[in-house]
């Protein structure tokens, strides 16, 4: 599993901007004026072989009762709750303020490890005006500049330090031989649990008419027609020892997680709500981890022809790039639909895992080109030569040729809808990289 980085501070310190600078994105948006950011957000970042997950957060007032700066509030506990380190930003330019104190207590009260930063201190290492940050009782200030992307490498190695982690060749959480790891993903109150308690014949999970009822994320071993499976149920809020006023209704880090570890990822939407900014978040994310996938829309009986209609639109509309995903009508409550699922799960798997032969790729390659050839790029029109696998799970195909930088997305597309026709890739994202041949004479000085 990926560590958990949460970035919390007052208004205005430079949160997002770290966020930024340690994810190598604008993912979040900075200006430079307090109180942008609210919600908290998400964002997989990696220093040397370590991967993590940081979130970042709205300005923090712990005792806030009212408005818009409650619910800021909440959300960044459940960042606090959701991380394995705190990263507490402060701003070494204007100094403490009362607010910081406010923040270093609910920090210290927790007891979770925690880093004291000073962002804003560009050519202010050995300032003196660092050291009344000590009075958080934090204890040692690292100074950053996430502006200009000093100090980052140091605080990123010190929030992993208490972590111990082991080189990721050696954590790899690989299922054992034949075994199918299957997580069950999707908004709160889709019918999850109740989906993998039928699957299972008993009341394994709890299932309750209330968002949020699973806390953590449970597995369990299944076996169906000779095939082991391990079920993922995706889940809520990691509580270690403490009641925290605000208890989230959806986890988005054991989500994060689960789809991270699982082979193939079903992703339940409810028919009754149609398809959410939410589901298109998680859609998104398993189709950036390449994982394979089967879409299923639970509720299917509660809801009238007109509906039905809306649902099927929406996912048009909002999950385009799902098209190579079957999809599956179901009601999980009363058992409909739920046996053609195990079909598309395995075929899904299948499809990931496939083995494509260098000359059937090549062949296939050669004759898209002679029905379609790519557009021509000024003087140079790209010539694709060969092709051979480079990678499953999802699979990868490498495309070796000339200029093949100018090939455009949608002539990559265009192959894409080649390859998977050929091997019947149903369920899997499909990745293409093209790999330009160097020039031998490039480096040559004319006489």
């Amino acid at each position: 599993m990926k560590p958990v980085l949460a970035l919390v501070g007052r208004p205005n310190v430079g949160k997002s901007t770290l966020f930024n600078r340690l994810t190598k994105s604008r993912d979040a948006i900075v200006a430079d004026f307090a109180g942008l950011t609210r919600d908290r957000h998400y964002g997989n970042a990696k220093q040397g072989k370590h991967e993590f997950i940081v979130i970042d957060t709205g300005g923090f007032e712990p005792d806030a009762t009212t408005g818009i700066f409650k619910e800021m509030a909440k959300q960044t506990r459940q960042a606090v709750a959701e991380a394995d380190v705190v990263i507490f930003v402060v701003d070494a330019r204007e100094g403490i303020s009362a607010q910081d104190y406010e923040i270093a207590k609910y920090l210290r009260r927790l007891g979770k490890p925690c880093l004291l930063t000073a962002n804003k201190s560009e050519g202010m290492v050995a300032s003196a005006q660092l050291v009344e940050f000590f009075e958080l009782g934090l204890g040692e200030v690292i100074p950053v500049s996430a502006a200009h992307g000093q100090g980052i490498r140091t605080l990123v190695d010190m929030a992993l330090a208490p972590l111990n982690l082991k080189d990721p060749d050696e954590t790899l959480e690989e299922a054992a031989p034949g075994v199918i790891k299957l997580a069950v993903a999707g908004r709160p109150n889709v019918g999850k649990s109740t989906l993998i308690n039928v699957w299972l014949g008993e009341e394994r999970l709890v299932a309750f008419d209330l968002p949020g009822t699973t806390r953590d994320t449970i597995s369990v071993p299944f076996e169906r027609n000779g095939q082991k499976f391990e079920l993922i149920d995706t889940a809520g809020l990691r509580r270690k020892g403490q009641v925290f006023e605000a208890i989230e209704k959806f986890s988005v880090v054991k989500t994060l997680q689960a789809i991270e570890s699982a082979n193939v990822v079903l992703l339940l939407i409810d028919a009754t709500q149609g398809v959410t900014d939410q589901d298109a978040h998680i859609a998104g994310y398993i189709l950036e981890n390449g994982r394979a996938v089967v879409l299923a829309i639970n509720k299917w009986d509660a809801v009238d022809e007109y509906q039905r209609e809306l649902v099927k639109r929406s996912i048009e509309t909002r999950l385009p790039f799902l098209k190579f995903a079957a999809m599956h009508l179901i009601s999980a409550q009363k058992r409909q639909g739920l046996g053609p699922l195990w079909a598309s799960i395995a075929q899904a798997y299948k499809a990931a895992n496939c083995k494509m032969t260098t000359p059937v790729l090549t062949r296939l390659l050669l004759e898209a080109v002679q029905f379609q050839s790519p557009k021509r790029a000024g003087m140079f029109r790209p010539k694709l030569r060969y092709a051979h696998q480079g990678g499953m799970n999802p699979p990868v195909i490498i495309v070796h040729g000339n200029s093949l930088e100018h090939v455009t997305e949608s002539y990559k597309r265009f192959l894409e809808g080649r390859f998977r026709k050929e091997f019947d890739l149903v369920g899997t994202p499909l990745r293409i990289e093209m790999k330009t041949a160097s020039n031998p004479f490039a480096d040559k000085v004319k006489d």
